[in-house]
C-alpha cells in the first residue's frame, strides 16, 4: 500500500505517533519518526521491521530545527517525504480562570504553529521537486465540542482543523492533499493516569461504551497516506466511537 513512500512522523515517540510509525513500515513506507524525546522516538524505530528508518529529535514550534530535519531527510533518502503525519501535540489543561498565558501559549506553539511550520516546509519542498503528496494533521473531538478545563486545547485543536482545510484548497493543484483526523477519547498512557472513576464517567458519554486505541486512529491515518484516497482532500475523519 505504501511501499516506497518515505513518511515523516512527528509526535513519533508514543500513543498514536508511535502506533502510526508502525502501521506505515507495515505498510512497506521507509519512517523519520520525530519527537522532542529523542529517546523515545528511538524506541519507536527499534519496533519497526527493517533497519531503513531513522528517529530524529525535533521540536516542531522551532522553525530552524524542522528545517534542518527536512535537510535530514533529504540527505538520507535524496527526496522529501511524501506522506507526513502531524502527531505532536501537548496539553496544558486548567480552567480558564486558572490557566496561565504561558501554559496558553505553549500549547498553540506546538499544536498549532508546529502544524503549521512543518506542513509549509513539506509543502515547500514537494512543489519545488513537482512531486505529490498527503499531510494528515491530529485534531480532536474537543474541537467541535469544547471541554471543561481544556480552552487551551480545544481552541488549538479547532485551528488545526480550519488551518487543514485551508491548506487543503491551496495545494489541491499541486497534487499535494491535506487531511484531518478527529480522535476521540484514546487509551494511551496519559488516560492511564485518570481515575477510574472519571474514566467511566468519560465512557459513559461514548456510544460505543469504549476508549478507542491509537492503531484504530493510525489505520484511518494509513488509509488517508495511500493513494487509494487519492481523491479525498480537505476532509475531516471521526475515530471516536460515536462522539461527535
Amino acid at each position: 500500500m505504501l511501499t516506497g513512500k518515505l513518511a515523516l512522523v512527528t509526535g513519533a515517540g508514543g500513543g498514536i505517533g508511535r502506533a502510526v510509525c508502525q502501521l506505515l513500515a507495515e505498510a512497506g513506507a521507509k519512517i523519520m519518526a520525530a519527537d522532542c524525546n529523542h529517546t523515545a522516538a528511538k524506541e519507536t524505530i527499534s519496533l519497526l521491521a527493517n533497519n531503513d528508518h531513522m528517529a530524529r529529535r525535533m521540536d516542531v514550534s522551532d522553525s530552524q530545527d524542522v528545517k534542518a530535519a527536512f535537510d535530514n531527510i533529504q540527505s538520507k533518502y535524496y527526496k522529501p517525504p511524501e506522506v507526513v503525519v502531524n502527531a505532536a501535540g501537548i496539553v496544558r489543561d486548567n480552567f480558564l480562570l486558572k490557566i496561565s498565558e504561558e501554559d496558553f501559549q505553549k500549547v498553540f506553539d506546538v499544536n498549532v504553529k508546529g502544524t503549521f511550520l512543518v506542513t509549509k516546509k513539506a509543502c515547500e519542498v514537494l512543489v519545488d521537486i513537482g512531486a505529490a503528496g498527503s499531510i494528515i494533521n491530529i485534531s480532536s473531538v474537543v474541537a467541535k465540542r469544547g471541554n471543561i478545563g481544556q480552552c487551551n486545547y480545544a481552541s488549538s485543536k479547532a485551528a488545526v482543523e480550519t488551518f487543514t482545510k485551508c491548506v487543503a484548497r491551496e495545494m489541491a493543484d499541486y497534487n499535494i492533499r491535506c487531511n484531518v483526523v478527529l480522535p476521540g477519547f484514546i487509551a494511551t498512557t496519559m488516560t492511564n493516569e485518570i481515575p477510574e472513576k472519571v474514566k467511566n464517567m468519560f465512557k459513559s458519554m461514548i456510544p460505543m461504551k469504549r476508549f478507542g486505541t491509537p492503531e484504530e486512529v493510525a489505520q484511518m491515518i494509513k488509509f488517508l497516506a495511500s493513494d487509494e484516497s487519492s481523491y479525498i482532500t480537505g476532509s475531516s475523519f471521526y475515530v471516536s466511537g460515536g462522539i461527535e
